[in-house]
């Protein structure tokens, strides 16, 4: 299992990307300090660093400096609210290997992760199946016994959350919070209209509604 370190200070965005994180198979520890990063950092035992440029203490530049100022090589993705192209071109410079602005979606920053870490897992797969529902991973394409269909982003990463937990329920909460990230609203209907969407592309017996819970795509 990777070990991934967190190092953000605002609460609502740390839970969110742990608990995500999380339900994907990684192994998570959360800081909110420079100089906690820098002593997690360096144990050796974290394969990627997600660090946010405003930690309260030291920023993430000097954070990620004093990294690699140590021979530390973990992968790094900054996050941060600052959208500036001269922060963008600090950050690489000084050793970052991706670099994301606030807000964000879950399943890009997922997408992120799963690009700089390299384990004995071997590749991810290209394509993710179930129930003779084929989803192509690269070309964002769903296959089934009626036809190939074009997906919009949202719908590719709606099918493909529930498609790497099928058999599971997601609960709308779980949904908005992975598909459209930790600005959602929860009071919003849009979870339905999308599943609504795939259903017609996909055939409506394919993603089973759960009464009182969510919704669960059988394989």
């Amino acid at each position: 299992m990777s070990r991934i370190l967190i190092a953000e200070d605002e609460d609502r965005i740390a839970a969110f990307v742990r608990k995500g994180l999380s339900a994907n198979g990684y192994a998570v520890t959360v800081v909110d300090t420079g100089a906690d990063a820098v002593g997690y950092a360096l144990t050796g035992e974290f394969d990627l660093m997600v660090l946010d440029i405003g930690l309260p203490d030291e920023d993430g530049f000097t954070v990620l400096r004093k990294v690699r100022a140590k021979g530390a090589r973990l992968p790094v993705i900054f996050l941060t609210a600052r959208d500036g192209v001269d922060d963008t071109v600090s950050g690489l410079e000084n050793g970052a290997d991706d670099y994301m602005t606030k807000p964000f979606r879950f399943e890009e920053l997922l997408a992120r992760v799963r690009l700089r870490i390299r384990t004995d897992r071997g590749p991810e797969p290209s394509s993710l199946s179930a129930g003779g529902l084929t989803l192509d991973l690269r070309t964002r394409r769903a296959a089934t016994d009626r036809g190939t269909a074009d997906l919009t982003a949202r719908e590719f990463a709606l099918l493909e959350l529930l498609l790497r937990h099928r058999d599971q329920v997601l609960s709308r909460q779980q949904i908005l919070s992975h598909v459209w990230g930790y600005d959602y609203d929860p009071g919003s209907n849009v979870v339905d209209v999308y599943i609504r969407a795939l259903r017609k592309k996909l055939g409506a017996e394919r993603i089973e509604t759960v009464r009182g819970m969510g919704y669960r795509l059988s394989g």
